[in-house]
């Protein structure tokens, strides 16, 4: 595959050409490794029923078959949250989820534990590849990307999505670069608050 565009929000980009060069040779090459004409499914659902399909999953899974070896890592951050807004404010900046669980309890009110999940994270970027519903990559900008950021854990989160011309051949409701472009560049640039790669993805000729 190749890539075909990207959006730097922030400077997002900027900011990976000077300080992690090496870590953005890794995502290109990783992009460029997978033919994506090699990971193709027979649709089952009504609408496209028995139509040749990239495959979302095998196509997650050879990023991480590519990534993984190389030193990045998927992450899980664990943390409580409450209903009681004052303590939910109070409990933002506090990293430590048992500081966060004894706040919460402290004023007599109920923890709930939660997370949040990131495809690949190496010395401060994270990288999402995201070929799911387009409600994710939203998801996956104002919050997880965020998440991070804010608690110091990254300073870049990068976003891969496939292009129209591949979300055509895909399910039905996967996200794609151009719209989430205009998503992003309608929020305003200072939000979301992180800085951020939105990359847009797809083969180097579509053969089905």
């Amino acid at each position: 595959m190749k890539l075909a565009y990207y959006y730097s929000h922030l400077n997002g980009y900027e900011h990976m050409i000077v300080h992690h060069k090496d870590l953005w040779d890794e995502i290109v090459s990783a992009i460029q490794a997978i033919d994506a004409n090699n990971y193709t499914k027979i649709s089952k659902a009504k609408p496209s029923m028995g139509k040749v399909f990239y495959d979302q999953k095998e196509l997650n899974k050879r990023f991480n078959e590519i990534l993984l070896p190389q030193g990045w890592s998927s992450v899980t951050t664990p943390y409580f949250v409450t209903s009681d807004i004052p303590t939910a404010r109070e409990i933002a900046g506090v990293r430590d989820k048992d500081e966060q669980k004894r706040i919460i309890e402290s004023k007599g009110f109920t923890a709930f534990n939660t997370n949040n999940q990131v495809d690949f994270v190496k010395e401060r970027v994270a990288v999402e590849v995201q070929f799911g519903k387009y409600f994710s990559v939203a998801y996956d900008l104002h919050v997880k990307h965020t998440f991070f950021f804010l608690r110091n854990d990254i300073d870049v989160g990068i976003e891969i999505v496939p292009t129209k011309a591949m979300c055509l051949k895909m399910d039905t409701g996967v996200a794609w670069y151009e719209n989430e472009l205009a998503n992003v560049i309608r929020e305003g640039r200072s939000n979301p608050s992180v800085p951020i790669i939105l990359i847009g993805i797809e083969p180097e000729k579509i053969q089905i």
